[in-house]
């Protein structure tokens, strides 16, 4: 983990912005100090041309040929000529007049500014070890053409740009250092409730999944994270809720065979019988092993659908001829309560899908029909297809199921008549597999206890382009 990975949130935060802002300062720092030299040698450059054009009118030729100033006038147009630096040159180039300051210098050297016929031109130069701001220009005396340059110290300018760029200097990381504290005590503020947070889920266990993070704000960031975390607590504890009702409900139903095998030997050991009544017990003993069988089997299953391990054959093939093998399965069932079982439906609808788990969806839910029908009732299977789904209805004329009960009857060990035997009831895993099988498919199922006596149990499912009946896929 690098440096800044071991540095809290707050200090990046704190570093991140710093930094930002440290950029943004330095740039406008930069932008003013380029500014304030632009706009002092503008100021400069404005007093060197007035001071050019008073020149101008306080030259004139001496008796020798070369150019003299007249002083007399010059304490009246221009006092403070001691700080210029001022040549004179010839159109030949020969030096017609030199201020005294240059002494054996001169200003002939620098690169001549063009400016037009009487422009005037501004450049930089070195003089001594001093930086000089002068300006030239083309002038006439007399009528004869002269070039005149006038320089003046930009000392004074560098001054007051360097007191600048010191004050910039020293104000400005002051100014981040305090920026650097208040942004940190801001951020330690601002994920304050983040640190509550944590504190609450550090104490969360198992057994305390009922307790919930604190949100002091729900609107921002981070109250919709403890939202969306306390959502997630919700989900866990009604998980853990359900697992520990399907542990200690498969523990009391696997502990009623075996108490039964128990008993049933228990009773037989102590008592002694013909072959006949050996053969009842052995009978009983049979029975309920087959029971515990069944019940270990389906929650093998359960198991093993909620883990995703159970790979799906699919194949395509007719919904009515599954549903007729289905059927035939629970054929005997309804003919022991004397019901009359009718399978309708299109042959041509089709499914792609694992044959074999379908088929046992149905079967529970045939079962759980042939149930809760009475005696000498009836069962009713309709095949079809409609929307882009196959379905099929499982429809029985027992006492239906109450409004308040409807939405648990997928519920592992879940039994609406709690007062039915296990042997008629079963253990309530049927309907909880055969929700899991279609869901598995991509479908689902729905439960219609109005209406008409009874309950009817749709399955739904897709059906896939190539398995759908030509007529049912020009209707869509």
């Amino acid at each position: 983990m690098s440096a800044l990975g071991r540095i809290g949130i707050r200090g990046r935060l704190t570093l991140f912005y710093v930094g930002l802002l440290s950029l943004v300062l330095v740039i406008y720092a930069a932008s003013a100090c380029a500014s304030l030299m632009r706009d002092l040698r503008e100021q400069l450059d404005g007093r060197l041309d007035e001071d050019v054009e008073t020149i101008e009118g306080l030259l004139s030729w001496d008796g020798s040929g070369h150019v003299q100033i007249m002083t007399a006038k010059l304490n009246e147009d221009m006092r403070d000529l001691e700080p210029h630096f001022l040549e004179v040159w010839s159109a030949s180039g020969a030096v017609l007049y030199r201020s005294p300051q240059l002494g054996a210098q001169d200003l002939g050297g620098a690169p001549g500014p063009a400016g037009g016929s009487r422009g005037t031109g501004h450049a930089s130069m070195r003089l001594a070890g001093t930086r000089v701001r002068f300006a030239g220009r083309r002038h006439s005396i007399d009528g004869v053409p002269v070039r005149l340059r006038l320089g003046l110290s930009e000392e004074p300018l560098w001054e007051e740009f360097w007191e600048m760029v010191t004050a910039l200097a020293i104000s400005l990381p002051i100014a981040l250092l305090a920026i650097g504290g208040a942004g940190y005590a801001v951020a330690r503020r601002a994920l304050r409730p983040l640190d509550s947070m944590a504190r609450q889920a550090h104490k969360i266990t198992a057994e305390r999944l009922s307790e919930r993070l604190p949100i002091g704000n729900p609107d921002d960031e981070l109250g919709h994270l403890g939202r969306v975390f306390n959502e997630t607590l919700a989900r866990l504890e009604r998980s853990f809720e359900q697992l520990r009702r399907f542990t200690a409900d498969a523990s009391h139903e696997l502990r009623t065979p075996l108490t039964a095998i128990r008993s049933v030997g228990e009773v037989s050991l102590q008592r002694t019988g013909d072959a006949a009544y050996y053969r009842d017990i052995v009978g009983s003993m049979l029975e309920e092993a087959n029971r515990l069988t069944r019940l270990v089997d389906s929650l093998l299953v359960m198991s093993r659908a909620d883990a995703g391990r159970i790979p799906l054959q699919r194949s395509a093939f007719p919904l009515l001829e599954m549903a007729r093998e289905a059927a035939g399965v629970i054929e005997v069932l309804a003919e022991e309560k004397n019901q009359h079982m009718s399978i309708t439906g299109d042959p041509a609808v089709e499914v792609r899908g694992d044959r074999l788990i379908l088929r046992q969806a149905l079967i529970n839910l045939l079962d759980n029909a042939v149930k809760y029908s009475p005696e000498q009732g009836s069962v009713e299977v309709r095949v079809g297809a409609q929307n882009g789904e196959a379905f099929v209805d499982v429809h029985d004329n027992g006492p239906g199921i109450p409004l308040a009960q409807r939405a648990k009857v997928f519920e592992r060990f879940y039994r609406v008549d709690k007062s039915r035997s296990r042997e008629q009831g079963g253990a309530g895993l049927g309907l909880s597999i055969s929700e899991w099988a279609v869901k598995a498919h991509g479908g689902r199922i729905e439960l219609d206890c109005d209406g008409e006596p009874g309950c009817t149990f749709r399955m739904r499912i897709p059906i896939e382009p190539n398995a759908m009946p030509k007529n049912q896929e020009q209707a869509l």
